[in-house]
């Protein structure tokens, strides 16, 4: 019996669809992690500017600045708790499902934060719902950002998956732009007291919009080739939580220390210098957030340089340059950021927030690559968000109280610290730009 040949038009039709799916999965992977950050930065700028006097109006603006990153940490406790339980489903019943969960669980939760009366309002419930919301937050972000990464790595071409894994790393970017663009006009054209009476909430609720949109998108990919094998070889754990800590405890331990830099770098550059540079430099609130702006272009434009450069050399060599030039920029806080200098203050963050993109660029691809199918979920996820709780939870807070005692010197030292933290887990770990991931 003979086999009708496969025509010109039929070929071409099938590689047309391939490169349609490949165009799909990766802006899956990307309008999600664009979504998270800016659900997450959206509170990360209001806990700066309007968190303490809405919603803790007692006591000094220290004080009520405290409060605020208090309840900025919340959601970094609950992330990986997150990341267990969207990470048992990923594993267990495949990642599209999960990740459509997870989003709504996100979007939900920073949704209602908008519609949350103030301490005049309802008083002491204020900021417990706020902090419940926020715990929900973390919950969702948990599940997120393991999922976009599998989606995009499981998905990529031999030799390719530093560049698909980056895509959803240049989601920060977007987000931020995205969330800082919205406060700056925001800033720009409201007085204070309507900024702080309902303006600082219309970002919250936008991003019902943004959720709608990534819905729509995660709800056409199919499953990734990676999870479609382990299920036909039968792989699967039953608990892969347990999987995870009884034989990947190690490398799961490591990522989490990988990622500290880079949480570090951004909610330093972000949380800490807006609040510092408004509150202490008494630069105009619109002014730092156009800096802001300007500065995480080049958070942009270092995530691609730095996937492409961990694709052609390996993610360990383009980590340790990273962790290097980050342990450098801790020595340049106080005379740039101190200077209060307009240009300075900008550099400051340009070279902060570059060193972030081509720290956090890799992590796409490396911290997938560290764990089997049956656990991969889990562990990408796990690793991301205890990195999430060392370098980010209490970040902004340290920082506070750092400046507060001993100057921006410390709060510098504090970030090469933590650079070192991420150095030691990097030259620990194994090379894995040639790990099959089926």
């Amino acid at each position: 019996m003979s086999t009708s040949p496969i025509s010109p038009a039929s070929a071409d039709q099938a590689d047309a669809a391939k490169q349609q799916s490949a165009a799909r999965v990766i802006f899956a992977s990307f309008i999600g992690t664009a979504i998270e950050f800016y659900d997450f930065y959206v509170y990360a700028t209001a806990a700066a500017l309007v968190i303490g006097p809405v919603f803790f109006p007692h006591g000094s603006a220290t004080a009520q600045a405290l409060s605020a990153f208090v309840t900025f940490g919340i959601a970094f406790v609950a992330r990986p708790i997150g990341s267990f339980i969207f990470g048992h489903f990923g594993d267990r019943i495949g990642r599209k499902s999960t990740l459509v969960a997870s989003l709504l669980v996100m979007g939900l939760s920073t949704t209602l934060i908008g519609f949350v009366p103030g301490y005049d309002s309802i008083g002491s419930l204020a900021p417990i719902l706020l902090c419940v919301l926020r715990f929900g937050q973390g919950i969702g972000l948990g599940g997120e950002w393991g999922g976009a990464a599998l989606l995009a790595t499981e998905y990529a071409p031999e030799g390719k998956r530093g560049w698909f894994g980056m895509f959803p790393q240049l989601g920060p970017s977007v987000g931020f732009l995205a969330s800082n663009g919205l406060f700056f006009g925001l800033a720009s054209t409201l007085s204070d007291q309507q900024f702080r009476d309902w303006g600082w909430r219309v970002p919250f609720i936008v991003s019902a919009v943004l959720v709608g949109l990534g819905l729509y998108v995660r709800l056409k990919i199919a499953e990734t080739p990676a999870f479609k094998a382990a299920i036909e070889r039968d792989e699967r754990v039953r608990v892969p939580v347990a999987a995870l800590l009884s034989k990947h405890w190690w490398p799961t331990l490591l990522g989490a220390l990988a990622m500290v830099v880079c949480y570090t770098l951004f909610y330093n550059a972000t949380v800490f210098s807006l609040s510092h540079g408004v509150s202490a430099l008494h630069i105009p609130r619109p002014t730092f957030l156009g800096m802001l702006c300007i500065a995480v272009v080049f958070m942009g434009i270092a995530t691609p340089i730095s996937a492409w450069l961990s694709d052609r050399f390996g993610r360990k060599p383009v980590l340790i340059v990273g962790c290097i030039a980050a342990i450098l920029s801790g020595f340049t806080m106080q005379p740039l950021l101190g200077s209060g200098s307009l240009p300075l203050v900008l550099l400051f963050l340009v070279i902060e927030l570059f060193l972030m993109g081509a720290t956090f660029a890799p992590m796409g691809a490396l911290l997938p690559e560290l764990f089997p199918t049956s656990v991969r979920y889990t562990g990408a996820g796990v690793a991301y968000n205890l990195g999430g709780i060392l370098g980010a939870s209490v970040a902004p807070y340290i920082a506070q109280v750092l400046a507060a005692r001993g100057g921006l010197s410390w709060v510098g030292a504090y970030v090469s610290i933590a650079a070192c933290v991420s150095l030691f887990g990097v030259l620990c770990m194994r090379e894995t730009r040639h790990t099959s991931l089926t």
